[in-house]
């Protein structure tokens, strides 16, 4: 039997502003990615989604992004390593104290946009992002796009390092995300995306937009919750692979 984790982004409201069905959401996923306060999210927002975690034994990651909230750290940001190691160890320094306050464990860490992205095709702020988790904790997992850079400098620095893929985004032939700037970068139908998860993690192949087949390695999956369909989706998808005989799991409970 094939084993995955879902993991999705949470903790993404700011103040008086709600973003997700964070609490919905939960019961279908192994893994949270909460905001540290940079690209979204804020302490309160932080603590209660660290609390609603706990209770439905749901995984905790730290989120780190750009200083960005008016681009929701989606724009890419002119950075030095130095930049990203202190933005990164901050953050996660950020959601590790509401973690222990509230007695859990953080599991991972997983950047977020635009550095997510920078990071998967340059060597020096992967490093940057591997080094300052490691630093932090060398037991945390460190969440990458699948292939990556980040994932490669992970791996080097000695982090158990998890190969993610999206299960609404289309890929390029190099194995890239599409980008959102792109009218195809979001796959919109839920059996479309499912099909595509089922091929990466059984078959360990995704089609790009280009045609080709690509080897890609999936050990965790993301979904989002922001969109007006986000828990159908979780239900759906999560339904889907337990009857495809793909066993859901927290990624620490299978990947070592």
């Amino acid at each position: 039997m094939a084993y995955v984790d879902i993991n999705c982004d949470m903790g993404e409201s700011f103040g008086a502003y709600k973003m997700g069905r964070d609490e919905e959401i939960l019961d279908h996923i192994t893994s949270i990615n909460i905001a540290c306060g940079f690209h979204a999210g804020d302490p309160t927002t932080m603590r209660k989604t660290v609390q609603l975690a706990l209770e439905k034994n749901v995984a905790i990651g730290a989120h780190p992004g750009f200083q960005d909230l008016v681009g929701f750290g989606r724009r890419n940001m002119n950075v030095s390593p130095q930049e990203v190691y202190d933005i990164v160890t901050y953050q996660i320094g950020a959601l590790y104290a509401f973690v222990k306050a509230e007695g859990g464990v953080l599991q991972h860490v997983k950047p977020h946009g635009a550095l997510y992205n920078m990071a998967s095709t340059n060597t020096a702020l992967s490093e940057a992002i591997a080094e300052a988790i490691y630093k932090v904790n060398p037991e945390l997992i460190l969440f990458g796009l699948s292939g990556s850079e980040l994932v490669k400098a992970g791996k080097r620095i000695g982090l158990c390092s998890a190969n993610e893929v999206f299960s609404d985004r289309t890929y390029q032939h190099d194995g890239t995300l599409t980008s959102r700037n792109n009218s195809n970068a979001l796959i919109k139908e839920s059996d479309v995306a499912v099909k595509q998860v089922i091929k990466m993690i059984k078959e360990g192949k995704v089609q790009s937009l280009q045609g080709t087949e690509i080897a890609i390695e999936a050990n965790t999956i993301c979904i989002h919750g922001d969109g007006e369909s986000a828990l159908d989706f979780a239900k759906y998808i999560s339904t889907t692979l337990q009857n495809a005989d793909i066993n859901i799991l927290k990624i620490a409970e299978f990947l070592k």
